[in-house]
């Protein structure tokens, strides 16, 4: 007779939100502390198409749907992390506050470079 294992329960007290609001879309990721996705969602996800998706209609309603089912799970502490520059960025945040959670962070982790490549050449007219 085969031994049930016993799953050994998670503590969610904090999570971190990962916000990514890109110029077409807007993806929202919540993990535990150590980076193990719990609930995830975006514009896309939600049933908005094309032009839509990038809203920050679309966002506030895939950040609501995420806050749900992470509430579900027993998440009460966040730390919000946003990269890009879409139009959901405000929007995903404002949702957020509303939803319940007692958040802690608000960090903006989008990627600068520092210099870059090379620029293309002048274009001349």
């Amino acid at each position: 007779m085969a031994k049930s294992l016993k799953k050994a329960s998670k503590d969610l007290s904090l999570a971190k939100i990962f916000i990514n609001a890109t110029f077409n879309n807007t993806m929202v990721t919540v993990t535990d502390a150590k980076g193990n996705t719990i609930a995830w969602g975006s514009g896309g996800t939600m049933g908005f198409k094309g032009a839509r998706k990038s809203t920050p209609y679309a966002a506030t309603t895939a950040v609501e749907a995420i806050a749900k089912k992470a509430l579900a799970a027993g998440v009460r502490d966040a730390e919000v992390y946003i990269k890009g520059p879409g139009s959901g960025r405000e929007a995903a945040v404002r949702a957020l506050r509303n939803s319940g959670f007692n958040i802690r962070v608000i960090a903006d982790i989008t990627p600068i470079p520092h210099n870059g490549p090379r620029a293309r050449k002048r274009r001349r007219v």
